[in-house]
């Protein structure tokens, strides 16, 4: 593995500066702020946002984007360049195809499958129903 920085610091827009780690289990940079359970992985390019949450078991993608107070629950699989919105709930063993955006504020049940560059409107709730669990959410 080749030698990267413990931890980077951000400026926000407001002035703020944030500070990330490295994430022991894939690299990625988790906010002093943020909780990311020790078994979940994290890729080296995913930011995980103060107040967000990744628990036990979950997968976060290369490029991913969890804004504050963002919650990824047991299981949970995100593709690549997935970005969760602020205050978004991304059920327990959800499927997150490459390039989802989860609008803020939406809820998507436990075991849904999204399929691949599906947008999830703002303050949705997608639930699993019918007989296959996937969703094109437009």
């Amino acid at each position: 593995m080749s030698r990267m920085k413990r931890y980077e610091e951000l400026e926000t827009e407001d002035g703020k500066v944030v500070r990330y780690q490295r994430h022991e289990n894939g690299g990625g940079l988790v906010a002093k702020g943020a909780t990311v359970d020790a078994t979940a992985y994290v890729a080296d390019s995913a930011w995980v946002d103060p107040g967000a949450v990744v628990e036990a078991g979950a997968s976060v993608g290369k490029f991913c984007w969890l804004e504050p107070g963002a919650v990824v629950q047991q299981r949970a699989r995100l593709g690549s360049h997935v970005h969760v919105g602020r205050d978004a709930v991304v059920g327990r063993s959800a499927r997150l195809g490459a390039r989802v955006d989860v609008g803020a504020r939406a809820q998507l049940d436990a075991g849904l499958v999204v399929e691949p560059e599906a947008r999830v409107a703002e303050g949705a709730h997608v639930p699993r129903s019918g007989v296959a669990p996937h969703v094109l959410a437009a």
